[in-house]
């Protein structure tokens, strides 16, 4: 295929793909009121192959919105609750001996636990002690369970969204930096406005849930997602993805020198220019600008930034340090 034959393509490709992300925000908007921006942020992690860790008091519809995601998206959902006794293989299965009925011998056969699913929500992921956070953080990192000296390959693609609760902190393991990194998006899950609320309250109390129609496949989104890698980005926006995150551990902003301990890496750089690349081709535009990076700086940085003592002292939030780099670093 020559170079213009394969351009038309990724321009079918894109009007495509545009037309079903608008399909899935109709079917998600039957059942979810509201929270434009928090779907639009888990669509754009699942579709650049990352995973989500969403913050949000309880019943805020988190899990609804989770579940109805997996069903316009034809995807196996699976949710484990993490509480203070889960043990890793809970999450990722467990070997048990098992008889052959017959000739009576005896073999070992692995169970696979909840892991092993397309939409794994991780419910209160702050509840359990590090050994189990570190299998499911294994998992999303190789995309695999290693049980019994047997590896074991996850079906993708493989989306983890892992909720916290911000108001409850007594009993819980916060995640390392380290462990956070590896989230593609921290979605803030806000409480709806007036209007949102008295229209959740009376569609919820009135009639009988909507059930989305499926509108994209596993294939579909494997296919999305290699085509993203493909999604030409030019180098003033790439360079300002780049400058965005040194900024936030070089000094050049008083805000950064002031207020933080630890900036963002090169994983941060990455998922801005791949989430950049997603939003471009969700709205139909066939490369991502300086305003895609900007729109989705607050969900990649926000979780990569370490604030220090004097954040806390003056009540500086970690939003509005990226609020004030965002208005520092130029185009």
């Amino acid at each position: 295929m020559s170079e213009a034959n394969e351009s038309m393509a990724d321009v079918e490709e894109i009007k495509r793909f545009n037309k079903s992300y608008q399909d899935v925000r109709r079917e998600i908007g039957k059942v979810i009121v509201g929270q434009e921006t928090v779907i639009e942020e888990l669509l754009i992690a699942l579709f650049a192959g990352g995973h989500c860790l969403v913050v949000g008091v309880p019943g805020l519809a988190k899990t609804l919105l989770i579940s109805t995601v997996a069903k316009a998206l034809e995807l196996k959902f699976s949710r484990i609750q993490f509480t203070p006794d889960l043990m890793p293989s809970d999450i990722t299965g467990t070997e048990i001996l098992e008889e052959e009925t017959g000739t009576g011998k005896r073999a070992f056969k692995f169970v696979r636990g909840p892991v092993f699913a397309n939409d794994i929500r991780a419910d209160d992921i702050t509840r359990t002690p590090p050994k189990p956070q570190a299998a499911l953080l294994q998992a999303m990192q190789e995309h695999e369970v290693t049980a019994g000296g047997e590896t074991f390959k996850l079906e993708l693609p493989f989306f983890v969204l892992a909720t916290q609760n911000p108001i409850e902190q007594e009993g819980t393991y916060p995640l390392p930096e380290a462990q956070l990194d590896r989230f593609m998006f921290h979605i803030n899950v806000d409480y709806p406005s007036e209007s949102e609320e008295l229209e959740i309250v009376e569609t919820t109390t009135s009639r009988p849930p909507e059930i989305p129609s499926v509108v994209i496949q596993s294939e579909d989104i494997l296919r999305i997602q290699r085509l993203v890698k493909t999604v030409p980005i030019s180098s003033h926006v790439m360079n300002y993805a780049i400058r965005l995150v040194r900024a936030t551990r070089d000094g050049t902003v008083k805000e950064v020198q002031d207020y933080v301990s630890w900036g963002a890496g090169p994983r941060a750089g990455q998922h801005l220019v791949l989430g950049a690349k997603v939003r471009a081709i969700m709205h139909g535009r066939p490369t991502p600008s300086c305003d895609d990076i900007r729109k989705i700086a607050a969900p990649v940085l926000r979780h990569r930034i370490v604030t220090n003592f004097n954040a806390d002292a003056d009540g500086v939030a970690t939003d509005e340090i990226i609020e004030n780099l965002l208005g520092a670093i130029e185009e």
